[in-house]
């Protein structure tokens, strides 16, 4: 008894119905035929892996100590500056055509139903497509180089950097732009002066982030022909010059560093600013 002459009675704990438990348990079993599904067609096997430790002890052998001779060392440092040219060129080449189909798969943008079904659909379908089938495409067309991975990264970054920035679009504050269409305005004027004004730091981030992403696949896309490190690391593997290839890797890991480290870098600076 308190001093208010209330008695608290302690409520008892809900018991979780029988219906719940049967669900969560059917899932459970569903989820666990299914791992045994994916386990026993990907032919997962930890004995195969034991039985290839001395394979792998002989390849580390060969890369441990990497080779960072002048002559290795050099094209290494070229080829990582081409890889990031690529990703670079292949994140800033698709901002206009990614901002036009973002504003036309907005729901808030799209100039009617269509536009905004089409939109989308486009999206999908650049999403869809890895930029390594892109770069097959690519350099099959106009044959090897850089080039065939900036057009793989700008076709497929369309389609990613598209659909992130038109949700970005939708999940604005509606104030502003119902402010300006109440003014008469039309949806390009609500889009320039309303919508991407203000969404600017959100919108640049998601683009520095795609930059970052781009530049860890152009090292990729050079595996298939497209340039870049990743051509002399597929080079070093095929002739099995593993020295070579683990001093191509750790070129890759610094200029990963130092990529993700300005992008937060400017990430942090737009972040204060806004």
């Amino acid at each position: 008894m308190t001093d208010t002459g209330v008695r608290w009675v302690p409520v008892p704990p809900r018991r979780r119905r029988p219906r719940t438990l049967a669900v969560g348990g059917a899932v459970l079993a569903a989820l666990l035929i299914v791992h045994v599904i994916a386990w026993r067609t990907t032919e997962m096997s930890f004995a195969t892996l034991l039985d290839g430790a001395d394979g792998m002890a002989d390849f580390l052998s060969e890369a441990i100590p990497p080779d960072l001779s002048a002559d290795v060392l050099l094209p290494s440092l070229e080829g990582a500056l081409v890889t990031l040219w690529i990703g670079l060129l292949g994140t800033t080449l698709s901002i206009p055509f990614a901002l036009l189909l973002a504003l036309a798969a907005a729901r808030g943008t799209a100039p009617g139903p269509v536009v905004y079904q089409a939109a989308r659909g486009l999206l999908s379908f650049l999403r869809a497509v890895p930029d390594v089938v892109f770069a097959l495409i690519f350099v099959t067309a106009v044959g090897l180089g850089p080039f065939p991975g900036v057009l793989a990264l700008v076709f497929h970054n369309v389609g990613v950097m598209g659909k992130l920035w038109a949700e970005t679009i939708e999940d604005a504050d509606p104030g502003p732009p119902t402010a300006l269409r109440s003014a008469g305005a039309g949806r390009l004027q609500v889009a320039a002066h309303a919508l991407l004004p203000s969404l600017t730091p959100q919108l640049t981030g998601l683009l520095l982030y795609r930059f970052d992403v781009n530049v860890r696949s152009s090292l990729v896309l050079g595996l298939v022909g497209a340039g870049g490190i990743g051509f002399l690391i597929n080079q070093s593997i095929q002739l099995f010059r593993f020295d070579e290839m683990l001093t191509h890797i750790l070129v890759v890991l610094v200029l990963i560093v130092a990529v993700d480290r300005l992008s937060a870098l400017v990430r942090r600076h737009l972040g204060s600013a806004a």
